[in-house]
């Protein structure tokens, strides 16, 4: 049947060739964004998916940042305990120092002066703070550190080392002008270099368990942005084909649009 008032075939070309731009719009965007999925309807399910992954990267990130915080305090921490070591060796040496039967009874008070001046240095160490956090507090408090991004399930305990109690009170209250304190004081000294040690060992084994549970986090981002990649980003290669082929019906479609709209034409010779 030849017709007027309908043309079937202008229809569907003109349906076919809005479906074509449709999807040709739909390439140029996934390709300029660099994302498969840039609204919701083009992958509800993929994008709640992509939605709690990239907020898990996010606290991944976070979770990172607080242990490399807490490995920053306790090499902090550390390097306080390290100078800490330095003046006791030095007292150490000064006790030593103070028996040597040729010193005058001035050169001993001297040791002496010095020896009090340094455990004054002690005691300033042991109120030292990161951030305003203590370094050390009493009772050697256990600080908790998360390594895990869900906020709870891993974590790592750090030590406030009580360096007032454990060295500052053991030697402050030695005198070596006297031939029994110095001896005295040498062995109380080696005694509290064997506990600063003690903290030291401490302070190493928790920077070597952050440093691990640092490098489980990288990987663990690592895997989740891969995962991520895989839902919400662009195939380059399978899209540039797509839209090639776009490019290619949105031509055939609007030259079959024009043959569809020149067919009625025929009518005319029907009526002359």
């Amino acid at each position: 049947m030849i017709s007027i008032n309908t043309n079937s075939a202008s229809s569907a070309a003109a349906y076919n060739l809005s479906n074509t731009n449709t999807n040709l719009q739909k390439s140029l965007n996934r390709l300029s964004s660099g994302f498969r999925i840039n609204s919701s309807a083009d992958d509800a399910g993929g994008l709640a998916v992509s939605m709690k992954l990239s907020a898990s990267i996010r606290r991944t990130d976070a979770t990172s940042a607080n242990v490399g915080n807490a490995l920053s305090f306790l090499q902090t921490q550390d390097g306080v305990l390290k100078t800490a070591d330095k003046v006791l060796s030095r007292m150490s040496e000064l006790a030593t120092l103070a028996l040597d039967v040729t010193k005058t009874t001035s050169d001993i008070d001297l040791y002496n002066d010095e020896y009090a001046v340094l455990s004054e240095q002690l005691n300033g160490m042991t109120n030292e703070e990161f951030n305003g956090v203590a370094l050390f507090s009493s009772g050697s408090t256990l600080l908790t550190v998360t390594t895990s991004e869900d906020g709870s399930t891993q974590t790592v305990g750090i030590t406030q080392a009580d360096l007032e109690a454990d060295v500052y009170d053991e030697v402050e209250s030695l005198d070596i002008s006297t031939l029994a304190g110095a001896q005295a004081a040498i062995t109380q000294i080696t005694a509290t270099i064997e506990a600063l040690a003690g903290m030291r060992a401490t302070n190493g084994s928790e920077q070597s368990r952050l440093s691990f549970a640092a490098d489980m986090l990288a990987v663990n981002k690592t895997n989740l942005e891969a995962a991520n990649s895989r839902i919400i980003d662009v195939d380059v290669a399978t899209e540039s084909a797509q839209l090639a082929r776009f490019n290619i019906l949105q031509q055939a479609g609007t030259a079959m649009l024009s043959q569809a709209n020149q067919s009625t034409q025929s009518v005319l010779r029907l009526l002359m």
